[in-house]
């Protein structure tokens, strides 16, 4: 673990012997959690609370038009979304004991989209994203409820160059640590999407990716919901525990 070091003398019997302390460093890592479509931070707090554990301090939050602000559903666009995301992110970097150089971000779906987003507007240093979702630039300020599901499926079913598409473009920038991860049986964001983030993924500093056996786009089961914990928690533990020994 990277500590500071300060050299003291210490008296002992008339006389003074050289010491050192090292202490921790007194920043430690944020976790933004952005959870996805119709979701809500309830499925994240577990997590979250796992990976407190570890030594992060992690913020959940809603975002606008799920949980106490359902009712705006009707109206809220990408553009409304990520706002929010910004304001979480910059409300977890405020907090006085995170390490703004060492921020993980964590999103699902919707929020994996988002975030990939993020990562053109704000420093993150590690991007974990499960099943990620991938809309088309246009429409961006229409009410996302209002987009048309059906093409929205032919267009994830497709290989969408980077240079087309917000969020992928994002990424070809992006020279952290990531986890992709897919599920096996996705209706909503088959395979030719996560490809298609992972071929942006070029410039990324280590790439891992990883496919949940059996499980549907919204881990139905109990075993599904727990491997993606496991995935989760043992890949954030890596970085999180590599960044504190510092290179050797």
């Amino acid at each position: 673990m990277l500590a500071s070091c300060d050299a003291v003398r210490i008296h002992v019997d008339g006389e003074q012997i050289a010491g050192t302390f090292l202490e921790p460093q007194a920043k430690i890592p944020g976790v933004l959690f952005i959870h996805g479509w119709g979701g809500s931070q309830e499925r994240d707090l577990s997590r979250a609370r796992g990976l407190a554990g570890l030594g992060c301090i992690c913020l959940s939050f809603d975002l606008r038009g799920h949980a106490e602000t359902v009712a705006q559903q009707e109206t809220v666009s990408r553009e409304h979304n990520l706002r929010d995301v910004l304001a979480a992110y910059d409300r977890l970097v405020a907090h006085p004991h995170v390490d703004r150089s060492s921020i993980a971000v964590i999103g699902t779906s919707y929020g994996g989209y988002l975030a990939a987003i993020l990562t053109s507007q704000r420093p993150v240093k590690w991007l974990a994203l499960r099943v990620p979702a991938l809309y088309r630039d246009a429409e961006w300020d229409k009410p996302k409820r209002r987009l048309d599901r059906e093409d929205l499926q032919v267009y994830r079913h497709v290989r969408v160059p980077a240079e087309d598409n917000r969020a992928l473009a994002a990424l070809t920038d992006f020279r952290g640590d990531v986890l992709l991860v897919e599920s096996e049986h996705d209706a909503l964001v088959p395979h030719e999407t996560i490809m298609s983030y992972r071929a942006a993924l070029q410039k990324s500093h280590s790439l891992t990716h990883r496919i949940i056996d059996g499980a549907d786009h919204a881990l139905s089961s109990e075993a599904c919901q727990q491997a993606y914990t496991t995935i989760l928690v043992n890949w954030v533990t890596e970085m999180v525990i590599g960044a504190r020994l510092g290179p050797r």
